[in-house]
């Protein structure tokens, strides 16, 4: 290449100095003639051609040498934006993380007359629908059988087995689950609040037991209403998404959606009675 190159300016160099002579000459003679005016267009198109080849052939030559450069930051830049969008993954969970222990905390401050025994869920069961699951807290950390389960959204289910180091929870999605109820506008708490399963397998209860005059409408808030003392006293259930009458038993019935997202449910509480003797009962 370093050969090539020198020959190209060798003769780039004789053209021109060539052409300068005859410039030169013909200044002298004050004219110029016929041959030696189409000698100097030609020497001048040829030396201007070189010229563009020698420019290109920098160029390129420039290219070739910055490419591995280039190739190299490239690979940099990819590797940086990678580790970015891990740390914003990152923050992001550990942000949603953050305000779901503050939700939390506040809705333990609110309901201060019951203890907490905050769980991770260890498995869930039931398919699409989450009929029960396994919590990481048993009879060790006092956690009992007919205990109320919960988050700060709402009301999630209640324990059916205990062991030492774990515990089993069905929800309000299934429908061997019971709930006393009642309606946050009117105070009626007549209802009964059982799992639900429509055709679409979404978590939902019916609220069941309503007189066929009960005053419910769709929107209206579902919550506990703390009769028998099985669950705590005005714990959000979820909202009417349907209203219908049944005739046949002489009864209103509401389908309600739960508060809870049990498709991202991760974190729950058991909500522990402070002066716990024998059969779990919830003062309200």
């Amino acid at each position: 290449m370093k050969v090539f190159k020198n020959k190209l300016t060798v003769t780039i160099v004789v053209l021109s100095v060539s052409f300068l002579i005859l410039i030169a000459y013909s200044f002298k003679r004050n004219s110029a003639s016929f041959v030696e005016n189409g000698v100097g267009t030609t020497l001048n198109t040829v030396e201007g051609f070189f010229y563009k080849i020698n420019d290109n052939i920098k160029d390129f030559l420039g290219f070739v040498v910055n490419f591995s450069s280039v190739k190299s930051e490239n690979a940099t830049l990819k590797e940086k934006n990678s580790e970015l969008r891990k740390k914003a993954l990152l923050y992001d969970s550990l942000k949603k993380e953050n305000d779901d222990l503050k939700k939390q905390l506040n809705f333990e401050t609110d309901k201060s007359e019951f203890k907490y025994v905050g769980c991770e869920i260890l498995h869930k069961s039931g398919g699409n629908i989450l009929k029960s699951y396994v919590i990481s807290r048993g009879s060790k950390d006092g956690i009992a059988k007919g205990m109320a389960v919960l988050n700060a959204d709402g009301l999630i289910g209640i324990v059916t087995s205990v062991n030492a180091s774990y515990s089993t929870v069905e929800t309000i999605c299934n429908e061997s689950t019971a709930v006393a109820a009642s309606i946050n506008r009117t105070g009626d708490n007549s209802g009964v609040l059982k799992g639900y399963v429509d055709s679409d397998n979404e978590n939902l209860a019916q609220l069941t037991m309503l007189p066929l005059d009960a005053d419910i409408k769709k929107g209206d808030i579902i919550l506990t209403s703390g009769v028998g003392g099985y669950y705590p006293k005005n714990i959000m259930i979820g909202k009417v998404i349907d209203v219908e009458p049944n005739a046949s038993k002489g009864e209103k019935q509401a389908i309600v959606k739960p508060a809870v997202d049990f498709d991202k449910l991760e974190r729950v509480s058991v909500v522990v009675p402070k002066n716990n003797r024998g059969e779990i009962k919830y003062d309200n």
